[in-house]
């Protein structure tokens, strides 16, 4: 009953989905904001994004809007993402073409309702789908948030990510939530006439420790 509704777009509560994204988001100085190369094309799913910042290898993206936004914008990664698998194989010898692979970052109070009672919610999702899903063991460094893989081919994945917000819709996080955040990269530090810097870019800057 649920399910349909929200597929149907009659239940358009507003959500919001994070996804932990690695590497593939550019520092766009210039612009003075972070930019994924595709990122003015998400919003003409109509969802809120916003991209954690940071010199991080790893990005928090935040998709937050109706749920048919938020669909949208899944649907345009995953196809986004798959056509930067087929591109990178017309260069390679790999002959079978591997999933589109996303991360979600969710509450563990709510991972256990994703998990089902023995496993049957999970693998219920995975049958219906035909996508992977996994849930980390372990919570995200510093946080109370767990990493949700799915992987499969676009399809399955906005399949999938329909149902887990079905979930999420179902079961909203117990207590508070201590958000993931991306750790920085280490940067290099320099030593020069008893002072500490950093290297950020192409400048120097000095280092307070």
């Amino acid at each position: 009953e649920m399910e349909s509704k929200v597929s149907e777009g009659g239940l358009n509560v507003t959500l919001t989905i994070r996804l932990l994204m690695h590497g593939k988001v550019r520092d766009s100085q210039r612009e003075g904001l972070l930019t994924v190369p595709w990122l003015p094309f998400l919003l003409q799913s109509g969802a809120r994004i916003n991209i954690s910042e940071g010199n991080c290898p790893e990005r928090i993206v935040t998709i937050t809007g109706p749920t048919d936004a938020i669909f949208k914008a899944f649907a345009m990664i995953a196809y986004k993402f798959e056509e930067d698998i087929t591109n990178s194989m017309s260069n390679s010898t790999a002959t079978s073409k591997p999933p589109v692979t996303l991360r979600l970052v969710v509450p563990a109070s709510q991972c256990g309702s994703l998990i089902g009672k023995g496993g049957s919610k999970i693998k219920e999702i995975r049958e219906s789908t035909g996508a992977q899903v996994q849930v980390a063991g372990d919570m995200l460094p510093n946080s109370t948030e767990r990493a949700v893989t799915i992987s499969g081919t676009p399809d399955a994945i906005i399949q999938c990510v329909k149902q887990i917000c079905v979930v999420m819709l179902e079961s909203p996080p117990k207590g508070a939530t201590i958000p993931y955040r991306p750790k920085p990269a280490s940067t290099p530090v320099i030593f020069a006439g008893g002072q500490a810097y950093t290297i950020q870019g192409q400048y120097a800057i000095p280092h307070p420790d």
